[in-house]
């Protein structure tokens, strides 16, 4: 076997080649691209020489990339090594805290001739899987950042304008960001007719449009403090610019939740996901981009409620022993699994009965929705593992079946 250890930058890498002693056969510092990876190639076989059975395997701090592409297409066993892992077994092997990127190289290298049997190799998922999770990731990001924007607005709204957040509800709507690019300050705020108003309601399909026309003109209308009219006419500026951003925000999110869709969509496993209670179009996609389709990924479905973050932790010493919620974890899959609990309460008997038992025992809200995720997620493993859409009583029958005793 051949271990390399890669540290990899934005523009090269620092690689190391050891033997099973741990005995280090070369080292050098690789641009990143094509020719970085015909160099790596070549230092690869310089040592095998004719023994093409042997293995090759790689310790790297990412799992994504067309360099990681590359060393997985090329026949080698990558690992994804976490970045605070790392640094743990830095400190094993130097108390000093020196560092250097050929140093991370021999570490990593060191670790996993060591301790591979700790670490799981880079999934092997499909195309078709990677490109769910791009257009899903992309999707969630654009969400994050309407929400970022929107508290933006809100922000300054409430420095020289209150009245805005009075009169118009929902900030990041259609109809609100048209009245706020018309009129952006107090002054023009108040001139806006009702037939403007009731133009833009009737725009975003609002119902109840002659009754909201008059709330909002009589709270624009209204004295308010404000701001000197030179700091108004500034905020102003700034406003119109985060309302062209969320007005362009609303139009990509829309789209890529068209693409979403449709990618996932071609996927074989899309009806069993689409199955489970509580996942709906969007949150079927989150689910299955984050978890993945590589069959063999999850060796049970202990290792994939680990892998999402539901399980708890345990941490025992001596007569103390604490359990607690898993912090480090996928925050995207997290979310949208405790989306997925909070909505099967409504649509699945067994999620609901589960639940209450759950919150009759004392655990708080929080708690008791994760306790549900977590039995979701085994569930779903399940119907991925034996090819089964979901089925309510089979998936809650042991549950009935203590009810029933």
């Amino acid at each position: 076997m051949l271990f390399v250890g890669d540290d990899w930058a934005q523009d090269h890498h620092d690689v190391e080649l050891m033997d099973a002693t741990g005995r280090r056969l070369s080292k050098a510092r690789l641009p990143e691209g094509v020719a970085g990876i015909e160099r790596l190639h070549a230092m690869i076989g310089a040592e095998l020489g004719e023994d093409s059975k042997a293995e090759v395997v790689i310790g790297i701090e990412t799992d994504r990339g067309p360099w990681v592409q590359a060393l997985i297409a090329a026949g080698y066993t990558v690992y994804a090594v976490n970045p605070l892992q790392a640094s743990r077994y830095r400190e094993r092997l130097a108390v000093s805290g020196a560092k250097s990127d050929a140093a991370d190289a021999h570490m990593l290298a060191d670790m996993v001739r060591t301790d591979s049997h700790q670490f799981r190799p880079i999934s092997g998922d499909t195309a078709d899987a990677e490109a769910v999770k791009v257009v899903t990731r992309a999707h969630k990001t654009l969400i994050w950042e309407r929400t970022r924007t929107t508290q933006r607005l809100r922000h300054a709204l409430l420095d020289y304008f209150p009245a805005a957040l009075e009169a118009l509800d929902d900030l990041d709507a259609p109809d609100t960001l048209e009245l706020l690019a018309k009129a952006p300050d107090p002054v023009s705020a108040a001139k806006l007719t009702a037939t403007q108003i009731s133009a833009a309601l009737k725009r975003a399909r609002r119902r109840g449009i002659p009754d909201k026309v008059t709330k909002i003109q009589a709270v624009l209308r209204a004295k308010h403090l404000g701001q000197p009219a030179v700091v108004t006419a500034a905020y102003a500026v700034s406003v119109r610019a985060l309302i062209a951003m969320l007005a362009t925000l609303n139009e990509q999110v829309k789209f890529l939740h068209e693409q979403v869709e449709d990618f996932f969509c071609r996927h074989p496993n899309a009806e069993i996901i689409r199955s489970q209670p509580g996942l709906g179009p969007m949150l079927s996609a989150r689910v299955f981009a984050e978890f993945g389709d590589d069959p063999h990924r999850y060796a049970s479905a202990k290792a994939r409620k680990n892998y999402a973050g539901t399980s708890p932790i345990t941490r025992a010493s001596g007569k103390k022993k604490v359990v607690t919620a898993r912090h480090v974890r996928n925050d995207r899959l997290i979310d949208a699994l405790i989306a997925q609990a909070f909505s099967a309460l409504r649509v699945s008997p067994g999620a609901r009965a589960y639940y209450e038992k759950q919150r009759a025992r004392g655990i708080e809200f929080n708690a008791a929705l994760r306790q549900l995720a977590n039995r979701l997620v085994g569930i779903l493993h399940g119907c991925l593992k034996t090819g089964t859409s979901y089925d309510e009583a089979t998936a809650w029958s042991q549950q009935a079946h203590a009810l029933a005793a």
